[in-house]
């Protein structure tokens, strides 16, 4: 199972909406056949692994890291092949959220004769899957606010400058969430004040599609975010509609979508339902403070990572979050710390927002 877990993440960033799943056959003692999910709408892990045994697998086992599906979609049931296959037992990792499987594909290979087994690593396997899991029961994309900021708290100091806070071990760090994540979003501040790209500079980069939050709609027709979208998708959540503008951005290939206002802004719960609708399963936040604060005071976050610098810009710098109200201490949003990781000298703490829901 450790190495089916490992299958898995090689299928990072390429199977959303669906989630990663690795295989792993085995029969005498010896591994007969590995694949994992590689990309959306292609042959599913236990398909894979099937294809490419080195010999029959009946009579084999098989380990799986989330149930195999039985149903259609864009594939086949797996359980169709794993039964076809012969397998004698499937040792299974995770549940499937999804109520068309869940629990359902151990009935279905127990009927036909092959002894199933759950939970075996399941935490581990979990693990693999946060974004697809939150999507499936909640219909809403997984969120991640990230920040990098001084050891006073500051993402920028007094003019704005921010380049950098990090060093570059814990920059390279971020390119993978982004390669990780199916969306990356910004406030129309943060590109009026960076001009960012928003792209992956990962190795093997798989780049997120771009949203950037723009009430009045504020966004630079000549700004690299307008002039790159042959690199990957740019959309653009407004509440005003400015069908000239509009039509112009449009020609250059930003996709431009209309949405309700609340509170003087572009309703952020109405532009994740609208990514969610496309499929988009997980959102990173790189902010700014206005878009950090929407999303927490919304309940929308379900993550907080914070890159901490072992640098002091002074209490003239900018803040990662704005305001939210909060005038006694006890009224704070609470976290839970989850992970803390050292880049060179920069730490990373990875939060979960407290009370919010798997």
């Amino acid at each position: 199972m450790k190495r089916a877990i490992e299958l898995a993440r090689k299928g990072t960033g390429r199977t959303a909406p669906n989630p990663l799943v690795g295989a792993v056959i085995v029969k005498n003692g010896e591994i007969l056949g590995e694949g994992w999910h590689e990309r959306y709408g292609e042959l599913h892990a236990e398909r894979n692994a099937l294809l490419h045994c080195k010999g029959s697998a009946e009579g084999a086992d098989m380990y799986v890291t989330l149930e195999p599906c039985c149903h259609y979609g864009k594939q086949p049931p797996c359980t169709d092949a794993v039964i076809a296959a012969g397998i004698k037992r499937v040792f299974i990792g995770s549940y499937d959220p999804n109520p068309l499987v869940s629990g359902k594909s151990g009935e279905i290979l127990r009927s036909a004769g092959i002894e199933t087994i759950y939970q075996v690593l399941e935490e581990e396997c979990d693990r693999l899957n946060p974004f697809f899991f939150y999507y499936m029961k909640h219909k809403m994309p997984y969120v991640i606010c990230k920040y990098a900021m001084t050891a006073d708290g500051k993402i920028a100091c007094m003019s704005g400058d921010s380049k950098w806070v990090t060093g570059a071990e814990a920059r390279a760090d971020v390119q993978e969430t982004r390669r990780a994540v199916s969306a990356i979003m910004v406030g129309i501040g943060t590109v009026l004040a960076d001009d960012p790209s928003l792209l992956c500079r990962a190795d093997d980069p798989i780049h997120p599609v771009r949203v950037v939050c723009d009430t009045r709609l504020r966004f630079p027709e000549d700004c690299f975010l307008a002039n790159s979208t042959d690199k990957a998708p740019v959309i653009i959540m407004t509440s005003r509609n400015d069908r000239d503008k509009i039509k112009r951005l449009e020609e250059k290939g930003v996709e431009v979508c209309i949405l309700p206002e609340k509170d003087g802004h572009t309703d952020i719960e109405a532009v994740l339902r609208t990514l969610a609708n496309r499929g988009l399963t997980s959102v990173l936040a790189e902010g700014g403070a206005g878009i950090h604060a929407a999303l927490i005071k919304a309940g929308l976050v379900q993550e907080v990572q914070v890159y901490i610098a072992p640098k002091i810009s002074g209490g003239d710098g900018i803040s990662p979050v704005g305001s939210l109200d909060i005038s006694k201490m006890s009224d704070a949003f609470e976290l839970e710390v989850q992970q803390v990781h050292m880049y060179g000298s920069d730490i990373l703490l990875i939060f979960k927002m407290k009370g919010a829901e798997a």
